[in-house]
């Protein structure tokens, strides 16, 4: 079957939006892993006898745990976001196929 000049393939995939808000989102995403990690640092140096960090927030053992246990939170929150947009960026925009139907190479 000839193909004529004027075919284009790009007009058969639907149009797709920007992938930039996944990428603001990881970007937030890291920022907010990394605040965790330092709060976390923080924390665990006022647990082993350093002078605090944070002031007042975290003088006491209690206070200093509490802000350990929400810095590891912040980044598990954090990177679990990061994983979830790097996913998503890395999807492919093209014309998807069942695994089954592709042709198999040994």
């Amino acid at each position: 079957m000839k193909i004529s000049d004027g075919f284009d393939a790009r007009r058969l995939r639907p149009k797709v939006p920007g992938n930039w808000r996944y990428r603001i989102g990881a970007t937030i995403s890291a920022l907010l892993a990394t605040f965790g990690v330092l709060l976390a640092m923080a924390g665990a140096a006022s647990l082993l006898g350093h002078t605090p960090a944070l002031g007042e927030l975290n003088a006491s053992p209690m206070g200093a745990a509490v802000i350990v246990a929400i810095g590891l939170l912040l980044l598990y929150i954090g990177v679990a976001l990061w994983r979830r947009c790097r996913r998503r960026m890395r999807q492919p925009r093209e014309l998807s196929m069942a695994a089954h139907l592709m042709k198999k190479h040994d």
